[in-house]
């Protein structure tokens, strides 16, 4: 029996029909697991690549290279894959993307045998444009069920979600690698191909978790009139031509000045996330399984998910629902973090081991900041429930150009000249997203509306 909301009171905040908030929740956790799984087979790349390195003799431009060719198809995959998710749908959207990336992570394992530099990169750059269906799908689902003034935190939540995933690889991984036991089964050291057939077995077992609950608007589960504006002018609508879409979107005022800001976040984001492994492993000189290593690489993700729920929230509650002068500030922190980052390692001596793992837990803090509030609330209330997967497949296309731009810059310099570089290649890139950010700020003033974006 389908419910309806109880007026939207005067304040403006969203009121919810009995039951709403407890079937969102169950919508979300799924979504938001689903999206994890994604990350699983993403980062377990970077927990290979030592191996890869030392089987294949890869050079560091070759390894990025990988990254560069998947974060291209990426980045592509968005723009395309989120103009079709506003036709077929989030849930198809999301469905698809987990069948290829279960097939292509299984297929770069079983390439171990090759060991061609070409057949790594062709495999992994399915594996990019499959993974590519998950932000649009899970983005348009939840501009249904997420009012705007709750973007902001669900930006925090989805930022959760995605450490989620990062937390599970990092822990996985060494385990998988090392060998571990659960009660009296004992798995013993495994080579690095099962990094890409495990993670995909947990993948499967969420996709079909995905298929039996998650339903793509609150309508479709029963709930109607939730009070929305969105949903008032456009009724129950979640699916629109693929030309309105692009026209749309593309002439929006500030969706290309996010998609630049959010370039400058792939650069740092990805530089420092894919690259963490191999410098401690052949700069510091740390093995992976080392507890500081192993702690870092937790702790990483961990402040992320502190950053998100705070610049949701701060984006919210304190700047009602404006995202661009928390993420202007996110990005001139960063940039000062990584400038002192500079200055300070290479002098540390016996405690630049320390200072490394420190400057790059308060990266991971500031870049995935900007990457949940400009990633996902922005893309959201640029394009409602009828446009965000466009939306969102626009801006977050440009994260992954960005990295595909920086990563094969970072492993020129690091073949070249050595890890004195890493910290040095990203720190422009902050800067940049942080006049972005002003900009719109700016935009914003002239544009005389009080607008939300």
């Amino acid at each position: 029996m389908s419910q309806t909301s109880q007026p939207a009171v005067a304040d403006g905040k969203p009121h919810h029909p009995p039951g709403f908030r407890p079937r969102r929740g169950l919508n979300w956790v799924t979504l938001g697991l689903m999206y994890a799984s994604f990350y699983l087979c993403r980062y377990n790349f970077r927990w290979a690549t030592p191996d890869i390195r030392a089987e294949y003799g890869f050079t560091y431009e070759q390894i990025t290279l990988i990254l560069a060719c998947w974060s291209w198809a990426y980045g592509v995959g968005q723009l395309v894959n989120g103009l079709f998710t506003d036709r077929i749908g989030g849930k198809r959207a999301m469905l698809i993307g987990v069948g290829g990336m279960i097939v292509a992570n299984v297929a770069f394992g079983f390439a171990s045998t090759a060991g061609s530099l070409a057949t790594f990169t062709m495999i992994w750059v399915a594996n990019g444009y499959f993974q590519a269906f998950g932000a649009p799908g899970m983005i348009k689902i939840n501009a249904a069920w997420f009012t705007r003034s709750e973007r902001g935190t669900f930006a925090g939540i989805f930022g959760f979600m995605i450490q989620l995933g990062q937390f599970a690889i990092n822990k996985l991984a060494p385990a998988l690698l090392a060998g571990f036991t659960i009660a009296i089964w004992t798995v013993p050291k495994l080579h690095w191909k099962w990094l890409f057939w495990v993670p995909p077995m947990i993948a499967t077992v969420v996709a079909v978790f995905l298929v039996l609950v998650v339903k793509e608007t609150p309508e479709e589960a029963g709930y109607k009139g939730t009070h929305d504006e969105e949903a008032e002018a456009s009724g129950a609508a979640v699916r629109v031509t693929l030309k309105e879409s692009f026209l749309t979107i593309v002439k929006h005022p500030l969706v290309w000045f996010y998609a630049a800001a959010y370039a400058c976040t792939g650069a740092v984001r990805h530089g420092s996330d894919h690259l963490a492994v191999l410098y401690f492993v052949d700069h510091l000189q740390l093995d992976r399984q080392a507890s500081v290593v192993k702690t870092t690489m937790q702790l990483m993700p961990l402040v992320a998910v502190l950053g998100s729920f705070s610049a949701g929230l701060i984006s919210d509650k304190v700047f009602r629902g404006h995202r661009s002068p928390v993420a202007m500030t996110l990005y001139f922190l960063e940039t000062l973090v990584i400038l002192m980052a500079v200055a300070l390692i290479e002098l540390a001596g016996a405690k630049g081991v320390f200072l490394s793992c420190l400057f790059l837990v308060l990266i991971s803090l500031t870049a995935n900041s900007t990457h949940a509030i400009v990633g996902s609330a922005a893309p959201m209330d640029i394009g409602g429930r009828k446009m965000a997967g466009f939306a969102a497949g626009v801006i977050d296309s440009f994260q992954y150009f960005g990295a595909a731009l920086a990563l094969p810059l970072m492993g020129w310099l690091l073949d070249k000249y050595g890890w004195v570089t890493w910290f040095p290649a990203m720190a422009g890139f902050g800067a940049i997203g942080g006049v972005a950010m002003l900009l719109v700020t700016l935009k914003q003033r002239r544009m005389g509306k009080n607008s939300s974006f």
